[in-house]
């Protein structure tokens, strides 16, 4: 990946055994599977193990050159310190925009963008969750095709709301998250609540008055609310004909809505990995970050996050922030996940799973250096904190701060606007959002022959040779643009949605 590196990933399916003879004449010592790490020098012991032209470890023994190099061989790095950091350095030319690329979209009152057209009902608290989903239900089977031009009904379920302490300082991430999720550009500003009625999030406090548009005939803004345990419901059905006679007006503003021609600029992609291995970086996430830099030139928003997936590249951010002010929020950020971490009396290094290390990922290291790529190379402009929204008008490249679990992050960047989202895989995980399009890429053809109903773009051929990044990068632009326009990914074909996760740093009472 680099010219000084001292170690190369085996490409073929499934690994190498020992005798292979590699390019230069190394000859392979261990049976390497596919994925992970050979040396191609002799190693001693303390030596630094350099992939991507950065030390992802120190060797614990010598190893001879052609031996499999794996994370028992390996101590890690400590991380990075937060002081003495380049802030705000690197001062790369501006690329052309790039003109003359729009998408079908549907456009709100509040002037965002959505990619699909949803009716999205807002839950308070856990208690009615199985309330609303057989609401939801009944809405899809005997409501939906009443109205053929809305895509679809969420029910936004998690699992916070009560039994947690709701004034703490740290509680404000959930309540906010939630809050902003509602808001979602997919949601067309057509939002009801479902409450309990005795929770601690009572629908006033997650959606304050001002917050969200009521609809047009309203004389006063008040929000709109079912709450099961009004004197009115009298049984089961009671609550579920209230909820779904309080959908109908909903349903028939959205289905007036229809799509039209909007610039490539209304995007706001959310770009994460999950069931990452060593291709992540070397194919998906390298043409992932190509496209971001396509999107940025076209006026759009493209949003990175998972911050202990970045935590080893800090320099990288810091020194690709927009002003010194921005590389200081990427530390303030940095900081707080390192404090937060403290506190669970673990760091980083619990982020790698036992599916990356099959994969072929030593460390947190190697995969943060895999992981950063995705971003592209464009100046960072702003960074949001867990939960916060991006500000109308903001456009280019964000930091989302979040952690890196799939669900979770999902979700925050769902809070943050986002009305597309690209996972990139090397395992495999069958990841999808109700809320929003999730096109999912591939870092190896062999998942995506055998996810092939799964997969939506194979980035695996940038290994074998047959594509190049920038080849499968402007695949994945267009492609973009014709699932804001409608065209359904696997996910949604096959309506695999992952819950929503609220990131919730306050205690639980």
């Amino acid at each position: 990946m680099h010219d000084r590196d001292n170690v190369a990933i085996v490409a073929n399916d499934g690994g190498l055994p020992p005798g292979t003879v590699c390019p230069g004449a190394l000859v392979l010592k261990d049976q390497v599977p596919q994925g992970h790490k050979v040396a191609l020098v002799d190693l001693k012991s303390g030596d630094a193990v350099l992939r991507y032209g950065v030390p992802i470890g120190r060797a614990l023994r010598d190893i001879d050159a052609g031996r499999w190099v794996h994370e028992r061989l390996l101590e890690m790095p400590d991380a990075r310190g937060l002081d003495g950091l380049p802030m705000a350095s690197a001062k790369a030319l501006a690329p052309p925009p790039l003109e003359g690329h729009s998408f079908q979209g549907y456009r709100n009152a509040d002037g965002s963008v959505g990619t699909r057209n949803l009716l999205a009902i807002t839950t308070t608290v856990q208690c009615v969750a199985g309330v609303v989903a057989h609401a939801v239900d009944r809405i899809r089977r005997e409501l939906l095709p009443l109205y053929p031009y809305v895509d679809d009904v969420v029910g936004l379920e998690h699992g916070y709301g009560c039994g947690v302490a709701i004034d703490a300082p740290d509680a404000v991430i959930p309540i906010r998250t939630l809050r902003h999720i509602s808001l979602n550009p997919n949601f067309g500003g057509e939002l009801m609540v479902v409450s309990l009625g005795c929770e601690k999030l009572q629908p006033q406090r997650l959606l304050p008055p001002g917050t969200i548009a009521i609809g047009a005939d309203a004389k006063e803004p008040q929000l709109d609310v079912v709450c099961l345990q009004d004197e009115a419901h009298v049984g089961f059905g009671s609550m579920i004909d209230s909820i779904l006679r309080q959908a109908r007006p909903h349903l028939e503003r959205l289905n007036a809505r229809r799509r039209e021609t909007v610039p490539a600029s209304e995007l706001v992609v959310g770009v994460q990995c999950g069931g990452s291995d060593a291709f992540s970086g070397v194919t998906a996430n390298p043409a992932v970050g190509f496209m971001s830099d396509l999107l940025v030139r076209a006026g759009a928003t493209v949003m990175f996050s998972e911050t202990t997936e970045v935590r080893d590249a800090v320099e990288q951010l810091t020194s690709r922030a927009a002003t010194p002010e921005i590389a200081q929020a990427v530390v303030r950020e940095m900081a707080w996940y390192d404090a937060y971490l403290q506190r669970g009396r673990v760091d980083r290094s619990a982020n790698t799973t036992p599916g990356n290390k099959a994969g072929g990922l030593a460390n947190i290291v190697e995969k943060a250096m895999g992981s950063i790529i995705k971003s592209g190379t464009a100046p960072i402009g702003a960074v949001l904190s867990p939960g916060e929204k991006l500000a109308r008008g903001q456009r280019g490249l964000v930091y989302a701060a979040t952690p890196a679990s799939d669900f979770i992050c999902g979700t925050l960047q769902l809070a943050a606007g986002m009305n597309l989202h690209v996972f990139t895989t090397g395992r495999g995980t069958p990841y999808g959002l109700a809320e929003c399009p999730v096109l999912k890429v591939a870092t190896r053809t062999d998942l995506a022959r055998r996810w092939h109903d799964l997969m939506d773009v194979d980035a695996g051929r940038i290994a074998s040779g047959e594509a190049s990044i920038e080849e499968i990068g402007w695949a994945l632009f267009h492609r973009l643009l014709a699932v804001a326009s409608g065209e359904r990914t696997w996910a949604e074909r096959h309506r695999l949605h992952n819950a929503l996760v609220l990131f919730n740093p306050a205690p639980v009472t």
